[in-house]
């Protein structure tokens, strides 16, 4: 495959995965929507099946629709990304950049079809969290780890699926993409995935999210998102209103695209030393 079949496969995939796993997220928290507070596993559920849905879409170029996972294999030595796709420097900048690219294209989608809800929400760290993640407790040492260990285990387990004869494929990867979601996304909103954390980012950064409803901000705590952990806002009397400025926090940025990439460069290896 050339540069821009790679290119369009992991960009359409990718933007598939985004499109329903932010979907999911403004669902759940986004005022006046059917899914409000729909918790936590209704998230990890929709994200399970945007990897569903996404793999199947870039199934010519194996559906990695992760830099981390692109970098796994890289490090794992193998000799192509997919039949007929070889490791090299042209291909794997093709991967890359078609998946950030297909995730703030997915991020975009995801914002036309909540566009009035968005409109309605008070709270613009609630909407930060449809695009974005962000830590409960803010550490920017144990985010990293989290994020490492979390992108560890959905690559290395990625890679062993590749051994086995089991036949699940994308099935197998979205149970583990719930799994991971279930069982250690709490910290940091389990990003684990430099594209769909960075590119939606990118997308907020430039959508026009600000809020237009003509109301006055109430007092409520904002929800947990599965693609952005906000901290609940205290009701206490005195206490500060959600915020209505708008703010991507470049400062945490860093964490969801290094520490996934880490654990994907730390998985391959591993998966090359035991697989």
């Amino acid at each position: 495959m050339d540069f821009s079949s790679i290119f369009i496969s992991e960009a359409l995939g990718t933007g598939i995965l985004i499109l329903l796993g932010a979907g999911v997220v403004a669902n759940v928290v986004l005022a006046k929507s059917k899914g409000f507070d729909g918790g936590w596993l209704l998230i990890t559920f929709g994200w399970g099946i945007g990897v569903f849905a996404g793999v199947y879409v870039a199934y010519r170029t194996g559906g990695h629709l992760n830099p981390a996972v692109t970098i796994g294999n890289l490090f794992a030595g193998v000799e192509e990304y997919a039949p007929g796709i070889p490791v090299n420097l042209t291909d794997t900048v093709a991967y890359l950049s078609g998946q950030l690219i297909g995730a703030f294209l997915g991020a975009c989608a995801a914002y036309i079809v909540y566009k009035r809800h968005f409109d309605e929400e008070p709270d613009e760290g609630k909407k930060l969290g449809v695009f974005a993640t962000g830590p409960a407790i803010r550490s920017y040492t144990w985010n990293f780890l989290t994020e490492m260990v979390s992108t560890f285990a959905l690559v290395f387990v990625i890679l062993a699926l590749g051994k086995t004869p089991s036949g699940l494929g994308p099935l197998a990867a979205a149970l583990l993409v719930v799994g991971i979601g279930a069982s250690l996304g709490g910290p940091t909103g389990y990003a684990i995935n430099p594209a769909r954390d960075l590119g939606p980012r990118i997308a907020y950064a430039l959508l026009p999210t600000r809020r237009t409803a003509n109301v006055l901000p109430q007092r409520i705590p904002a929800e947990v998102t599965a693609g952005g952990v906000r901290p609940v806002i205290d009701e206490s009397p005195g206490a500060p209103l959600p915020s209505t400025k708008k703010n991507a926090d470049w400062a945490y940025a860093w964490v969801p695209v290094l520490g996934p990439l880490a654990g994907g460069a730390l998985a391959g290896l591993v998966a090359q030393w035991y697989l």
